[in-house]
């Protein structure tokens, strides 16, 4: 019985130091080598101007932390983010249906956008991720809020949206 315990023990001994040596490192995105990132404002082809500079500053603020690397000037950064508004809608999709005597009542209202994005290596020279159609909505209820409301949520979703995408290279 002794001599079949050693043999475990040892085992068990040399699983447990491995295990102590093991380390997990997140996938492939960004690459090791990437360590900064610009963000570009995004081309607008809207006739909303505020889109552009709305969606640059949520990038700014959110992508690098979320990717864990910084920002940097185009000039001198490893990877730069770039892309396109290319829609931006306000629909009716909960609404009370007119009735005699009374008109369609707009309960609530829905902001969508649609954006174009890429994610470029700057020293490999590669795409990293992109995708022609990020589409994301926010809501807003006709009667006590304004269209900013669903418009913030709907860039927040795009960004998140975006880091999601880019992690997903993993």
């Amino acid at each position: 019985m002794k001599y079949h315990l050693k043999p475990l023990s040892f085992l068990f001994l040399v699983v447990t130091m491995l295990a102590c040596n093991y380390s997990f490192q997140a996938g492939s995105f960004p690459p090791p080598h990437v360590q900064t990132i610009a963000v570009l404002p995004f081309d607008n082809e809207t006739n909303r101007f505020e889109l552009s500079g709305e969606l640059y500053d949520q990038l700014v603020r959110n992508l690098p932390r979320a990717l864990g690397i910084r920002t940097a000037g185009e000039e001198i950064a490893d990877a730069v983010v770039r892309g396109s508004i290319r829609t931006y809608e306000v629909r009716a999709p909960n609404y009370r249906a007119a009735t005699q005597g009374q008109p369609a009542e707009v309960l609530q209202r829905q902001v969508n956008i649609v954006v174009s994005v890429e994610i470029v290596d700057l020293v490999e020279n590669v795409i990293l991720w992109e995708s022609s159609s990020v589409v994301a909505q926010g809501e807003f209820l006709e009667a006590s809020e304004t269209e900013e409301v669903g418009r913030v949520e709907a860039i927040e979703l795009l960004v998140q949206k975006i880091v999601d995408g880019a992690q997903s290279n993993w």
